[in-house]
């Protein structure tokens, strides 16, 4: 097996570990929390499931249809078919997401580092708005964070973080310069991803800004 192979083996067993955990996670949420907010603005634990899974349930030929429904604007896309999906049942959606653990999904450009990112920041969205003491694997989290911090990701959020410096208070972990912001790794890859946190995740006297 060649050193990208071993990677790529590595990366889908990390995978499969996140959607696994998640999956447990969901299957142990009473009914009222499948409706509660989550870090994703408008989306429910339902809608964030739906969209989780969405790669899972829709065929190619599904996917481009749904695509020119939506004018080829995939956020729209995507926010229309979670909130349409979010409909089936908790037990439904926790299903599809259990079911596919080992399911081969890559979004276009991103290879299996975007799959778990996927993954991983959604997941976050959930219990991190529930208030879930769950922490992601460093093992899991080192390869998202190296994939929130790349340029595509940086562009498609556009979170500004000029004149801050992050610091990871349990990782070995930092980036950028200036006024210092620290929190747990994972906190840190949402706000790089866009996220308002609820109070208490971040320090230092930028953490106002990304704090709801």
């Amino acid at each position: 097996m060649s050193t990208a192979e071993t990677k790529n083996a590595g990366i889908a067993g990390a995978i499969a570990a996140e959607r696994r955990d998640l999956a447990a996670i969901l299957a142990g949420l009473p009914a009222e929390a499948w409706d509660a907010p989550t870090l994703c603005r408008g989306w429910r634990v339902r809608e964030v499931v739906a969209h989780i899974t969405m790669p899972f349930r829709y065929r190619v030929p599904r996917f481009a249809f749904e695509m020119v429904r939506s004018r080829g604007n995939f956020n729209r896309m995507a926010d229309r078919c979670a909130r349409r999906d979010a409909a089936a049942s908790p037990g439904e959606l926790a299903a599809a997401l259990r079911d596919n653990e080992r399911n081969p999904w890559k979004p276009p450009g991103g290879g299996f580092e975007g799959a778990l990112t996927h993954d991983v920041i959604h997941g976050l969205d959930i219990t991190v708005a529930l208030g879930l003491d769950r922490q992601v694997p460093e093992d899991r989290l080192r390869p998202v964070l190296a994939a929130v911090t790349g340029p595509k990701s940086q562009n498609f959020f556009g979170t500004d973080l000029a004149g801050i410096a992050l610091h990871a208070e349990d990782l070995d972990w930092s980036l950028g310069s200036g006024v210092p912001m620290s929190g747990q790794a994972q906190d840190l890859a949402l706000v790089l991803c866009g996220r308002t946190l609820p109070p208490g995740h971040l320090r230092g006297e930028p953490s106002a800004r990304f704090t709801g």
